[in-house]
This record gives C-alpha cells, sequence and structure tokens, in this order.
C-alpha cells in the first residue's frame, strides 16, 4: 500500500473518465533489488502549458486535487542554487496496515514540457526516489510519459510487487489523469463534461 499511494502521489499518475480523452496507453512496472521502476504514457486532452501549470502547483495542498490521499503539499525556501524544492505528505491504509510518505524534493523544469523532482534524504522516508514528466504536444491535446524510480526507506510488505504497483495504476491511475485533464482544460478554457455518477452500492 504504500507504494500505491507513493506511486500515485508523485506522479501523479492515474485512474476513472469522464467524457473526455484523458486516457493510459502503456504502463510498465518492475522491481530490482528493492527498487521500483515505473513507465506510463497517456493522452490528455488540454495543453502542454495548462498541464505543466497544474503539476507544479504544490502551494496550499492544491496537490490533494490530483489525489485526496495528500494531506501536505507546498513549496519550501529553494536551495542555495535557486533550485525550487517542494515538501508532499500522504497518509494510507491499506487493511491493518498504514502508513505517512513523506518527501522533500529537488524540482527542475524546462516549461512547459520537462519536470524531474529528486528525493532528498534529510525530510524524506525513502533512500532514493526521482520522478520525470515529459509533456509532448498532440495537435490540440497532450502526449504525457511519466517515470519513477524509487526505494522506500520503510518497510514494504512481501505481497507489494510491479503486479501490484500495475493493478493499483489500473484501479486509481486514471482518476488522477483525468483530474489533471480537467484541472488544465479549466486553465486552457476548455469545457469539461460532467463526471459520472459513482457505481451504486449493492447492498
Amino acid at each position: 500500500m504504500r507504494q500505491r499511494h507513493a506511486i500515485v502521489a508523485l506522479g501523479a499518475l492515474v485512474v476513472s473518465a469522464f467524457g473526455g480523452a484523458a486516457t493510459i496507453d502503456q504502463m510498465d512496472a518492475t522491481r530490482q533489488r528493492g527498487r521500483y521502476f515505473l513507465q506510463a504514457e497517456a493522452r490528455l486532452a488540454a495543453t502542454p502549458e495548462s498541464i505543466y501549470a497544474v503539476l507544479t502547483d504544490f502551494d496550499d495542498n492544491r496537490y490533494a486535487r490530483i489525489f485526496r490521499g495528500y494531506q501536505e503539499s507546498r513549496y519550501l525556501e529553494p536551495d542555495a542554487d535557486g533550485t525550487p524544492r517542494v515538501y508532499t505528505r500522504m497518509e494510507g491504509c491499506a487493511m491493518w496496515h498504514c502508513m505517512t510518505l513523506e518527501r522533500t524534493e529537488r524540482l527542475e523544469t524546462k516549461p512547459p514540457y520537462w519536470i524531474k523532482s529528486t528525493t532528498l534524504p534529510e525530510g524524506s522516508n525513502f533512500k532514493y526516489s526521482t520522478s520525470e514528466w515529459v509533456l509532448e504536444p498532440d495537435g490540440e491535446n497532450t502526449r504525457m510519459t511519466y517515470k519513477l524510480e524509487m526505494e522506500p526507506d520503510f518497510f514494504v510488505p512481501p505481497v507489494v510487487g510491479p503486479w501490484y504497483l500495475k493493478r493499483t495504476l489500473s484501479q486509481g491511475g486514471l482518476r488522477a489523469v483525468t483530474r489533471i485533464e480537467r484541472l488544465a482544460r479549466d486553465l486552457d478554457g476548455r469545457p469539461n463534461e460532467p463526471l459520472p455518477p459513482p457505481p451504486a452500492r449493492r447492498e
């Protein structure tokens, strides 16, 4: 579950459809010696400029608009060389196992097409973590590539593996991608279709 929230948290990639064009076209997850690797590609019906603005808007916990697991997101004082730093905190539980995921990251950017974050050990509970977003124009839309490499500095249940990461993305990824798209379309001044109602609960 830590992996689930870590993945959806940074990159933010993710799941559910409304009447727009947000799709996840490809995803792959692997694990090597305790380090996890994830890559996914998605298409969004919004401009790279607006998607970039959404993905770099950490102030006032606005990352919670993408994924509810975020309890805190904000910019910190920049590094001595002027590189921006951000802090995020997520919380989540799976069955009996609850956890807090903290990251302090350096944020490198080339607006509006490239974002890379590198986790700093201080203020984080990851031994290593980097994420990268690449935004490529595709007509009036955008092709988005997301890459994540991470090594947690906490206990990970043995059942968590690449298959679990893929299942997590299939269940939650498109919802986050859809939210990114909707927020970006608002910035573009493009209309959003209403979200479908949640499925009816079975008694």
